[in-house]
């Protein structure tokens, strides 16, 4: 027996859920088949069937009509870890820490912003620490009723991207408080009311809330990534700090610069579910299309709203010019999606 080839040895698998001849990636170690109750019957969990969250997942994961053969074969084109994805933002963290520091050397710096600059900044920018805390929320959701962990770990990422920029939101009012002796800035129920209240914010709010509940997981993909985030990214890395820009707040230009990076990184992992679905059952093609112009509409509005207020800053810019560029943003996005023509 000790003589024996290892010619005639079985050879052992790597891993009894890896089908593949190869030693799977720490990746796909991390990622392959660990939602372990999608396609889970007759209960997705081990609970009654009947049980309230079997029922949610089974009418709103399985019984969605966005669905491929298999889930399991989709990747995230960066193929990012947790500890990728941790190590990538502490660099930008590290970077955006460095800058305000250098802009904080500088006393003067936050006294040196113009008056309509700060009026500007306390109904356009401080509320979206409202707005951005629903896209965390639907990020989340998203992520927690997808059909796959691949697709379930973007989604986790695209929550931390959003708990990034309104880290930043909620320093940089406070900030502004102190140096200005303005509370007001930072006192949450101040905001809140401009939020619930002021005429150009309630097109968004509708919006944003009609997202929270659009249960069904395909839905709240393609409303999200497909609709609202390109928009709203668009509106404020790009549109917004251009604004910044204009009226001497260089530190909010770049911040928003560096935010644009995880814009592009959440851009292609979208791009490539929207390519693996299609290829795996056309018919997903018209209905993303479908759940498109269904939430086209009201996020078109919400931005028209907020778009006056780039008229008030000191150094304005048109509504109009604004508006035409966050939609040319979004049809260039579809576009290449190959949603739009």
């Amino acid at each position: 027996m000790a003589n024996r080839s290892k010619r005639g040895r079985k050879r052992k698998a790597t891993w009894s859920l890896w089908t593949e001849r190869r030693v799977p990636s720490e990746y796909e170690v991390v990622s392959h088949k660990l939602n372990h109750t999608f396609g889970n019957n007759p209960a997705p969990f081990h609970l009654d069937k009947n049980a309230p969250m079997n029922q949610w997942y089974l009418k709103y994961r399985e019984g969605s009509q966005f669905q491929v053969d298999d889930w399991e074969a989709f990747r995230d084109p960066k193929r990012l870890t947790y500890r990728d994805y941790v190590t990538l933002q502490n660099e930008k963290e590290l970077y955006l820490g460095n800058l305000i520091d250098d802009f904080e050397k500088d006393e003067d710096h936050y006294t040196k912003l113009s008056e309509g600059w700060i009026n500007t900044l306390e109904y356009l920018y401080i509320p979206y620490r409202f707005s951005g805390h629903i896209l965390q929320i639907v990020a989340l959701y998203m992520a927690q009723i997808a059909p796959s962990a691949y697709i379930s770990n973007v989604g986790y990422f695209q929550g931390g991207d959003e708990l990034r920029r309104l880290q930043h939101n909620s320093y940089f009012a406070k900030v502004l408080s102190l140096e200005l002796n303005r509370p007001k800035l930072a006192d949450t129920e101040s905001t809140r009311t401009i939020w619930e209240k002021d005429p150009h914010w309630q097109p968004m709010r509708e919006l944003l809330e009609k997202l929270m509940i659009a249960y069904d997981w395909g839905e709240s993909f393609a409303a999200l990534n497909l609709v609202v985030k390109p928009l709203y990214d668009a509106l404020y890395n790009v549109q917004f700090a251009q604004l910044a820009y204009k009226n001497g707040d260089e530190l909010l230009n770049l911040m928003h610069n560096n935010f644009n990076l995880d814009t592009d990184r959440f851009k292609n992992w979208t791009k490539e579910l929207v390519k693996y679905s299609v290829e795996r059952r056309s018919e997903n093609q018209d209905l993303l299309k479908n759940w498109i112009e269904d939430w086209r509409g009201l996020a078109y509005r919400a931005i028209d709203g907020l778009a006056p207020l780039f008229e008030q800053a000191p150094h304005q810019m048109s509504a109009e010019d604004v508006t035409k560029a966050v939609r040319k943003s979004h049809h260039d996005f579809l576009v290449d999606l190959g949603l739009e023509q």
